[in-house]
């Protein structure tokens, strides 16, 4: 294993911002940067709702440009979301975001084909109106669709334009609601039966396998000099996250916080009961063959829309507001699809305690405390059913991404749980990208070692439950009889 200290370029999208981060690895340390961050703005069109993927691409350029020398860079992003390439590999127009109201109602569709149970025994995806599979049966009728000749999951897209070569990323993949999480490769008989072409997708690549080197124009307008490599990572952020959980051992659950909240375990095999279709819970694939089961959940993107409705008001005396309100006054369902569409986000939470019967929160405050409560309720509940479907009992719940920053969230979701909260890294699927890439040019070890640098080098913070764990009981209660 190499001493050296080597630098690689993690360019991690968001679905609100994107950033290229710089991090430095060796056997014993690991350090992370930021090179440059850049806005990811959806567009409205008048076909819908899309990505502006050529001014995330640019802003990818503009970070390796900032970045300096590196030995080799790594892309993750967002899931289910792709562009589809013409026969001279040019993108068709701009990909569909996955907020985009074609999805409505086509699940039934679906079903009537595939029937939910035995779709989700096949892939073991938790429903989602905007799985890659249903995406590809609102389009089949589409133009777009039909010239095509490629199908490039976003970041591997982006890796695309960066080296011209393409492959489909496994632990990405795996959210298209397309792949066998047993035997890791492609469900045929779903696609088959549905209709969709998987030669349209790339062969499939593993974290760890290369996926080519910058190309010469990239070279010459980011200033590197190269070659460059470019290095499969775990491509879904969420991949990559769970990759720089800092756990110790294997009694732990996940909670990956930013717009969404991704609460689970990582397993061995997948769970693909019937009783965990119906609590909806989803078997990704994440590093070294292991599968992340886990639900989504709306996440921070409740107090997101909130703030921008608002006009922005600063969050840190937002949050300090919050703490005095009363706790558990009202809660929702953080995972209910009414809360998927932007805008009049306040609106629609006031309106949602209003028809179950609780007191209506007004000010920013009381609505503020109302999404807090409302996410760590859901972050219990998604932790404690993951456990009773697994039989896999935990210890400590991780919380890394964004919401680390949020004491009043963490501390609520310990709470909640019942259990100790250790909060941290923020960046962790910046972490994990990098860690990838440093394990595949021998810097770094196995995954218990990726873990255990994280763990002695960035920063944590520990939160131990308090108050009446009745007082959570009872607000699931409320909720449940909503």
């Amino acid at each position: 294993m190499s001493t050296a200290v080597k630098s690689y370029a993690a360019v991690d999208l968001g679905a609100s911002s994107g950033r290229v981060m710089i991090g430095r690895a060796s056997r014993d340390s690991l350090e992370l940067f930021e090179a440059h961050r850049f806005p990811n703005r959806p567009v409205r069109t008048p076909e819908g709702l899309r990505w502006d993927v050529l001014a995330l691409y640019a802003g990818v350029l503009d970070g390796l440009k900032a970045a300096g020398r590196v030995d080799s860079v790594g892309i993750d992003s967002w899931a289910v979301d792709y562009g589809l390439l013409d026969a001279d590999g040019a993108l068709i127009g701009n990909p569909v975001h996955y907020r985009d109201p074609r999805t409505d109602g086509v699940a039934e569709k679906v079903w009537a084909t595939v029937p939910a149970a035995e779709l989700y025994a096949a892939t073991g995806l938790q429903y989602a109106p905007f799985n890659t599979l249903y995406q590809l049966v609102a389009a089949r009728s589409s133009a777009q669709l039909a010239y095509a000749k490629r199908l490039l999951l976003i970041p591997d897209l982006l890796s695309y334009w960066l080296t011209g070569e393409v492959g489909t990323e496994l632990t990405n993949a795996s959210t298209t609601q397309l792949i066998d999480p047993r035997t890791r490769d492609w469900a045929y008989g779903v696609a088959e039966r549905l209709g969709v072409d998987l030669e349209l997708f790339a062969p499939l690549r593993r974290p760890g396998d290369p996926a080519g080197l910058l190309r010469p124009r990239v070279l010459e307008e980011t200033g590197l000099t190269g070659p460059v490599p470019v290095t499969t990572v775990g491509s879904h952020d969420t991949a990559s996250a769970v990759a720089a959980v800092p756990a110790t051992g294997e009694r732990f659950a996940y909670i990956c916080t930013g717009t969404w909240s991704l609460a689970g375990l990582e397993l061995d095999a997948p769970v693909l009961t019937e009783e965990s279709r119906a609590a909806n819970f989803t078997n990704e694939l994440g590093l070294d063959g292991t599968v992340r089961y886990l639900r989504n959940i709306m996440g921070l993107w409740l107090l997101q829309e909130c703030v921008r409705d608002w006009g922005d008001p600063d969050l840190g005396e937002l949050l300090r507001a919050a703490a005095g309100v009363p706790a558990l006054r009202s809660v929702v369902d953080a995972g209910d699809s009414a809360f998927l569409a932007p805008g009049r986000m306040p609106e629609r939470i006031a309106t949602a305690c209003r028809e179950s019967g609780q007191p209506v929160p007004s000010s920013p405050a009381e609505i503020t405390r109302c999404i807090l409560d409302s996410l760590a309720l859901a972050h219990q509940r998604a932790v404690a059913e993951a456990q009773a479907l697994a039989d896999h009992p935990v210890d400590v719940v991780h919380i890394v991404g964004g919401g680390t920053r949020n004491a009043l969230l963490c501390q609520l979701t310990a709470d909640a749980c019942g259990l100790p909260v250790v909060a941290g890294p923020a960046e962790a699927a910046a972490l994990g990208n990098v860690l990838v890439q440093a394990r595949t040019h021998g810097v770094v070890g196995d995954r218990a070692s990726m873990r255990g640098l994280v763990a002695r080098t960035q920063p944590l913070t520990r939160y131990e439950p308090q108050g009446d764990p009745a007082a959570w009981r009872a607000a699931e209660d409320r909720l449940a009889r909503a």
